[in-house]
């Protein structure tokens, strides 16, 4: 490393890009860019143009202690504490999973099949990116997010507060959380989740980020990743009115078997949709009217 006090914005980037690469940090590049940006608080801009700037003693030592905790594999986003998503500013910790932007593809499916002025249910909201995102697009949404953990209510009530959003946080497993809310308000006009889906056996062998630093409930979705997706769908009639939709994110390989599960509940009208790599990521569909 070269001494404290003579470094460059160049100096300081190159210097972080080789740290990272030689721990096996796949994305060193950016990442060594993006916590830059974080200790010098300076956009992507401001270090394409400022290269030859000498950097302060106190930036270096910062960065320098950023890039040991990456180094470590601890998520780019737990470093800097925030995460965009959607157009949005989430605050994200270990509580929660990383919004990440194949979750943008739940999101803007759903907005095509929700209204200004519906109720809407997020369950297993998390940090709260889906259903907070959807009302900051949509108006008068009477929006809910359930989570099981209260860790992870916490954050996804100061995401709200941050992105200027109204949405209610219930604590519960599922629709357990709603015993709180009045009976009549407990129907809704759309479902949405991005529950657990990874199988049990799969989780050991997922990247070290993921595996050893993201909330694990949040991750397991029991032996065929299947759990929540049954356990939704099951629920459901009590929670949604007929002709409403139910929108899931689901893992690459679930499609069909979700398809499925919805085909022998006598849902209607169910879709697949692919996400930007063209990977199945969200099945949504609709119960009948004349549905019990």
């Amino acid at each position: 490393m070269a001494p404290v006090g003579i470094m460059t914005v160049n100096d300081l980037r190159r210097e972080g890009k080789n740290e990272l690469t030689e721990s096996g940090i796949r994305d060193a590049d950016i990442d060594s860019v993006l916590i830059l940006e974080h200790v010098l608080k300076a956009d992507r801009s401001y270090i394409l143009l400022n290269g030859d700037r000498t950097v302060d003693n106190d930036s270096i030592d910062a960065y320098r202690s950023l890039i040991e905790k990456r180094k470590k594999h601890i998520p780019l986003q737990h470093i800097t504490g925030h995460q965009e998503f959607m157009g949005f500013d989430f605050i994200v910790n270990d509580s929660v999973l990383i919004p990440r932007q194949d979750t943008e593809c739940l999101v803007e499916e759903a907005l095509t099949e929700i209204n200004d002025g519906m109720k809407v249910l997020d369950l297993c909201t998390g940090s709260g990116c889906v259903m907070i995102s959807i009302a900051g697009y949509k108006n008068d949404i009477d929006a809910v997010g359930t989570d099981i953990s209260e860790e992870a209510l916490e954050v996804a009530g100061r995401n709200a507060d941050l992105n200027k959003v109204y949405v209610r946080f219930c604590k519960g497993d599922l629709y357990e959380g709603l015993h709180n809310i009045n009976e009549y308000e407990t129907k809704f006009d759309a479902i949405v989740s991005n529950p657990p889906y990874i199988r049990s056996d799969v989780i050991p062998t997922l990247m070290e980020e993921v595996r050893d630093h993201e909330p694990l409930k949040a991750l397991d979705g029991g032996t065929d990743g299947l759990d929540f997706y049954r356990r939704i769908i099951d629920g459901a009639n009590e929670h949604l009115i007929p002709g409403g939709c139910i929108l899931f994110e689901i893992g690459y390989d679930q499609a069909e078997a979700v398809t499925d599960l919805f085909k022998k509940n006598g849902y209607r009208d169910i879709e697949t949709v692919k996400d930007y790599s063209g990977n199945d990521r969200v099945v949504k569909a609709r119960r009948p009217i004349n549905m019990r």
